[in-house]
């Protein structure tokens, strides 16, 4: 059969790859206990720039399950490293119709957050009312890496609570983007909360304590969730594989460098944002459905020049490991990494485009199959960022017209802004928003 005639691949990637001498692989760039008992009552992976040669050895954070702090100037889930297996991101309409409400729902949120964080013991109740917690997790749940992260969306800046003139600068709702198909069941919402642990029961544990606790105030609206392999999301330390079985996010930044975080990550009292927001972070949610009966079809080569990257290592075409920097500047016409693969127009890596630098911190997802009979899986790609013009936007308008697009389609999510952190025992989450 010649190169013309045979399905998935075109002649001119076959070209392409035969210029390298073989045929290129690539990868994927893609509390207290007395209120607890009273509240009983686009863009696919993008590819970044490493910020360091360290080794997987060196690099790696001890994965030891344990209790994570709650309080601190940032919300502890955005940069915790390494990541742990499982996610969750939960969307809610809030039902409180005043700001006093409002204001009842974050206490609420803070108070649960910070004793499921800290493993407290759950208090035991009277048979004669309906227990304190599900039991899911006995008596005292086991450190597990538990994180809770709560943000908030363009919605609850309306005429509801009066913030309108409190909304951070660049925050609005998700609009249609190039190839979306969003289903308005499963986009925007007024809070969205981000759970990850260790182990499914943790974050089952977590969300059904979470909604127990604030069910008088907010209702759920869309929620997915999946896993991670747990693994760090830095460059260099080994990306997990999406659903696609390409490696996903080798050049993320590196989330325990704060001087990264400061500039790409936290607002900052410099940027001309309202005060209260000064540590927070616009965070992304989209949920990206992967064609993968259509893509195991796919021939491995045409897989391989669509994303850019050695399926099987990971590395930049051409080149045979997972960390190496691919260098654009030796291969203007797109010879060996076609200039509309998906690694090169995530990031060209010029001196224009590291603004636009995101941290990831997304998971795959599989939810059963639809009524064609076809896998429902795929990516829910999650990043943070100091702007959201000069972040995921800017990426996704590079992005916008990919060839990849053939094989995902992005049917959800939202933008919203992460809430600066709590550093007092007694604050709580949105206080400064709400003063």
């Amino acid at each position: 059969m010649n190169a013309s005639a045979q399905p998935g691949i075109s002649r001119r990637r076959l070209l392409r790859a035969g210029s390298t001498g073989t045929v290129v692989l690539a990868g994927l760039a893609a509390g207290c206990t007395a209120a607890r008992e009273d509240a009983a009552g686009d863009a696919p992976p993008s590819d970044q720039p490493t910020g360091s040669s360290d080794t997987l050895a060196e690099t790696q954070p001890t994965r030891e399950a344990q209790y994570l702090p709650f309080e601190g100037v940032h919300q502890t889930g955005i940069t915790h490293t390494p990541v742990a297996a499982q996610g969750l991101v939960a969307a809610f309409d809030v039902t409180a119709t005043e700001r006093d409400g409002l204001r009842t729902l974050m206490q609420n949120l803070t108070t649960e957050s910070r004793a499921l964080m800290a493993g407290e013991e759950i208090p035991q109740r009277d048979p004669a009312f309906p227990p304190v917690d599900s039991g899911l997790l006995g008596e005292q749940p086991p450190p597990d890496n538990l994180t809770i992260v709560v943000s908030v969306g363009d919605s609850l800046f309306d005429d509801r609570f009066g913030l309108a003139d409190r909304k951070p600068v660049e925050l609005r709702r998700m609009p249609f983007l190039a190839n979306d198909r969003l289903d308005p069941e499963r986009s925007h919402g007024d809070i969205l909360i981000s759970i990850e642990a260790e182990h499914a029961d943790t974050i089952q544990f977590a969300l059904r304590q979470l909604m127990r606790a604030t069910r008088r105030e907010m209702v759920l609206r869309w929620m997915v969730d999946g896993y991670t392999r747990g693994t760090n999301p830095r460059s260099g330390a080994g990306a997990p594989r999406n659903l696609l079985g390409f490696k996903d996010g080798t050049a993320n930044l590196d989330a325990s460098d704060e001087e990264l975080m400061d500039r790409f990550v936290w607002l900052a009292e410099e940027d001309d944002q309202p005060a209260w927001a000064v540590g927070g972070s616009y965070h992304v949610v989209r949920q990206i459905r992967m064609f993968v009966e259509f893509w195991d079809r796919t021939q491995l080569a045409e897989q391989e020049a669509l994303i850019g990257r050695h399926k099987l290592s990971g590395a930049p075409l051409g080149e045979d490991a997972e960390d190496v920097e691919p260098d654009y500047s030796d291969d203007p016409d797109g010879e060996v990494i076609a200039l509309d693969a998906h690694i090169r127009l995530a990031n060209p890596r010029t001196p224009e485009s590291e603004e636009s630098l995101i941290l990831r911190r997304g998971f795959n997802f599989s939810r059963g199959f639809d009524r064609a009979g076809q896998l429902d899986q795929g990516l829910a790609f999650v990043c943070y960022q100091r702007s959201l013009e000069k972040g995921f936007l800017t990426v996704q308008g590079r992005l916008s017209g990919e060839p990849l697009e053939e094989y995902i389609v992005t049917v959800g999510g939202g933008f919203f802004f992460a809430l600066p952190g709590v550093t007092d025992a007694a604050g709580h989450l949105g206080e400064g928003l709400l003063a």
